[in-house]
């Protein structure tokens, strides 16, 4: 692999760590104090320009509940905002009486079969 290419990888996986820690709702001090680091490192590696331990990047998965390819750019499917959309979603189902999520259950079944038509 060329050092461009090295360099390439490096910033792609970088933006995706900021992406997953913004959406994950936490700072970098936050992150960093979980990874034992100094805060500035977690600003490099989401630069780009600090390298990210095969160790870091599995953590950091575990942190931001992210799939590890997806960090590393080589799971290009669904994004990890829309899962976490989903889950947002079922968190407030949850929270919603019987009868309430019923209804919503129901009419989710309603709009789905329409899509079908």
């Amino acid at each position: 692999m060329s050092k461009k290419d090295a360099n390439l990888d490096r910033v792609r996986i970088g933006s995706r760590l900021r992406m997953a820690r913004e959406m994950s709702g936490l700072s970098q001090a936050q992150v960093a104090k979980m990874l034992s680091l100094h805060r500035p490192s977690v600003s490099e590696m989401e630069a780009g320009r600090r390298k990210v331990s095969a160790e870091e990047l599995f953590k950091l998965a575990e942190i931001y509940d992210v799939k590890l390819t997806w960090l590393t750019g080589s799971d290009m499917g669904e994004s990890p905002e829309e899962d976490k959309r989903i889950q947002l979603a079922a968190r407030q189902l949850a929270k919603l009486n019987l009868k309430d999520r019923k209804r919503v259950l129901y009419l989710l079944r309603v709009l789905q079969s329409s899509e079908g038509e």
